[in-house]
Parts: structure tokens; sequence; C-alpha cells
């Protein structure tokens, strides 16, 4: 076997972390049995059992980049193996192609979806049925749902007792059992599925990507946190009033209760972010915070000059920070430089008319778990730009293309990609700028468009 294979291999284990391995195990379950899924202690001997299966092998990849894709790691899909999200999408579309069944996929996300009040309740709700010793407190959901397959409890052909303990407090998963039953039925009672299904509860998740729900009013917290004046009066962001005004407008309209926090010191910066982590969120659908200001590499500057670590605010938003989030989508926008260059482009008609000014910021360390997305104005190293009378070329054509397309049903992932593509069209004070989109989003998200309301409003 060649040295290069077997280095790709230890690095992707290196970078997976315990309850990782757990779900690879989980999803490989139709190929490696769960005996022989024990002795499995860590991810080099995770990936030495699936040579041995010939699941991977020199030359083809595709059961774990399939892996990787479903556990949401794409970063290691993309730097390790030359894949991208998009890419095994459309390569999992082709009857055949999907190696882990419709059936653990279903298991698979029930479990990820599931909050850690939600496991309590279903483990007490299994206690007659399952030796308690299975069912302590770090028992993983994931590992309840294999004791209940090992007790004959749930099959691929027979969900009733699974649902039958979700409709009680999770009514939204019995419903997709109820899909994914209907879905299988159609395709024949004994055929086992190999290709995703769609088993969203909602018209915009039409497709082969399931949806995260909308379903609140208000659907969260928009939270902007926008400073204008500072202590020194020449680093006054002039033009970020205009930012706030669309963004409040855009928000408003999407039905998210918008408040705005004007000119904030360093700590109050955090105190305001950790405030809102605080909150129960369990009436909510997702939160959505826009910063905007100057800062550093890996900071936020305050008002007074002092800065704030960005890992910081968004770790306040992590599954043990925030548990009425857990599951649930946080979205983090920051309007600011990630450095002091700019980006080379020929010289043409400027925008805004020359009245262009510059925001440092860095690039965030995002926490290492799920359902984050960061929409940063610009790549590392560069600069962005925010005109002084209408307000940051970034944020407000996030605000035109959001109005244009969020009534065609369009992601926030699209959304952002199109605005990549117009903010990099601009010639900015004979400069360019690229905006970036970090994402650890496990389904499309999707603003739902409320009736006869428009964004004039």
């Amino acid at each position: 076997m060649s040295t290069d294979f077997r280095k790709l291999l230890f690095d992707i284990s290196e970078a997976l972390a315990t309850d990782e391995l757990g779900a690879l195990k989980f999803l490989s379950l139709e190929h490696v049995p769960v005996r022989k899924q024990e002795a499995i202690k860590e991810p080099k001997a995770f990936f030495e059992v699936l040579q041995e299966k010939d699941m991977i092998k020199v030359g083809d990849l595709s059961f774990l980049k399939e892996l990787l894709y479903r556990i949401n790691r794409i970063d290691l899909l993309t730097g390790q193996l030359g894949s991208s999200r998009e890419e095994m999408e459309r390569e999992l579309q082709i009857p055949g192609r999907a190696k882990v069944s419709t059936y653990r996929q279903l298991l698979y996300g029930i479990a990820e979806d599931l909050t850690p009040e939600d496991v309590n309740s279903v483990k007490f709700l299994l206690q007659k049925q399952i030796p308690k010793n299975k069912l302590q407190d770090n028992a993983s959901m994931l590992n309840v749902l294999v004791e209940m397959e090992r007790n004959g409890i749930i099959k691929e052909d027979d969900l009733r007792i699974l649902k039958d303990i979700l409709k009680g407090f999770r009514a939204d998963l019995k419903k997709r059992i109820d899909i994914y039953e209907e879905k299988t039925k159609e395709n024949g009672s004994k055929e086992k599925l190999s290709y995703p299904i769609c088993v969203s509860l909602h018209p915009a998740g039409q497709g082969l990507v399931e949806s995260y729900k909308m379903e609140n009013n208000p659907h969260g917290y928009c939270v902007i946190l926008n400073n204008h004046n500072f202590k020194n009066p020449c680093e006054s962001r002039e033009g970020t009033i205009e930012d706030g005004k669309a963004l409040k407008r855009v928000f408003k309209w999407l039905q998210f209760e918008t408040v705005e926090h004007m000119d904030l010191k360093a700590k109050e910066i955090y105190e305001t972010v950790k405030e809102y982590s605080k909150k129960d969120h369990s009436n909510m659908d997702c939160f959505v915070c826009f910063i905007l200001s100057h800062g550093e590499k890996d900071k936020i500057k305050g008002t007074d000059h002092e800065f704030v670590n960005i890992k910081d605010l968004l770790t306040c938003f992590s599954g043990s920070n925030c548990p009425s989030l857990a599951g649930k989508p946080k979205l983090f926008f920051i309007q600011a430089c990630q450095g002091s260059v700019g980006h080379p482009a020929v010289t043409v008609k400027e925008d805004c008319s020359g009245h262009l000014e510059m925001d440092a910021i860095p690039l965030p360390s995002i926490p290492d778990q799920a359902d984050v997305l960061v929409g940063m104005a610009t790549v590392e190293d560069f600069e962005c730009y925010r005109c002084i009378k209408t307000g940051s070329v970034y944020i407000q054509c996030l605000c035109d293309k959001m109005k244009l397309l969020c009534p065609l049903r369009k992601d926030i992932v699209t959304i952002l990609t199109e605005v990549n593509k117009e903010v990099g069209r601009k010639v900015l004070n004979g400069w360019k700028q690229m905006p970036k989109i970090t994402s650890t989003l496990r389904k499309q998200f999707i603003f739902q468009i409320p009736q006869c309301q428009s964004t004039e409003k």
C-alpha cells in the first residue's frame, strides 16, 4: 500500500473527534457489524476495518467521501479528498451510488436533531425495554439506537415504537419517519433504498437536501451589533447607519425579532452576545447576528479601542452553552476587513464615487460544532469596503439579494454565493473584494416568506 494513501488516512483520522468516529461507525453498520465495531476505539482502526472489507482502497475512496459528507466534515472532504458538498450531492443522486442506506441516514438525522433533553426523554421511555447500563448519561443517541436495533425494537421496516416515543415531544421527527415510510412503500416495502430522499416537512425543502424547520413567529432573534462612533473620532464608521436600516428592514420582513445595539465597548459586545445565548430559544427556529465594526486578527474592536475575541462570541452559542439552540442554525455575518491588502484590479469606474472606507477585522475561528454559518465580507488578509453615503458593499448587496432570492425559496448558501459573485464583479477604489462563506450547516437554511408583505414596509 502506498505511503501517500496511508498518510492520507492518518491525517483524516487525526482530525476526527470521538463523537464523529461514533457517527462514522453508525453510518457503516450495514457494512461493518456491531460485534466488529465494538473493538474500534479510534479512527485509524476504523479505517483499517474498512480496508479489510474492501470499502476503501487506493483509487476508490467514494465510501469515505460519502461518510465525511454525511457527518458534515466538508473541510476534510475538500481539503483531503479534493471533493465538495455540491459534487457529493450530485453524485449521491445517481441511483446505486449511495452506500449508506436511507434508513440509516434517517436514524442519524433524528439523532443529530434531538436535544440533550430529548435524548434523556427517549432513555426514560426505554427503561423497561433496554438494560439500564446501556442508558447511562454518557450514552449517545446513536448508542441508544444501536441498542434498540439489537433488541429488535426498531428495524428498517418497523419504526412504530420509535414513532410512538417521539410523537409526545418531537412531532416533527415523527412526521419525518412517516414520510420515510411512505417513500419506502412507493419503492417496495422490502427493497432497500440506495439513494437519498427528501424528508423535509416544508415545500421549500423539495429536492434531495433536508431543510431546517422554520415554523415559529418570530423565527428567532436578529441581533445587530453596529459600531459607528469610536473613542477616536477619526475611526467613525460613516455609512454603517444605512447598513443597520437595511438589515432591520429585511429581517423584520422575514419575521425576526430584530434588535440593533449601537456603539458598544468590547466588554459590552461580549456581554450582549452572551445575554442572547442565555435566552430560551425553545420557541425559536434559529439565531442571526450581524457584527459591524473595526478589528484585528481574531478580534473585534469595541468603541473603547479594547478587543473581544471572535471565537469567544461564537462559543457562547455552542450546544452546551446554548442548549435551546442545539440542532438549530446559528448565522453570523461580519462586515469588516481581514487585513490591509487590496485585491488588484483593472481600473474602471469606481462604485460609490470614491467615498469608500475600510474596516479591519480578522477571520474568526469557528467552534467545532454543527449548524453554524459565518459570512465574512472578505477573504483573509484583504480589505473590504464601506461607502460613507450608502453603506457597506457587502451588507447592502446581501440585503438586495435576500429581497430578490428569498421569495424564490433560495437557501442561504445559494444567496451568499450570489453575493460573492456580485461583490466580486465590482471595482472599488481600483481594488477588488471577495467575500467568504464558512459553514457547518447540515441542512438547507431557507427563509420563510410571510404572505402579503413587502420589504418596503
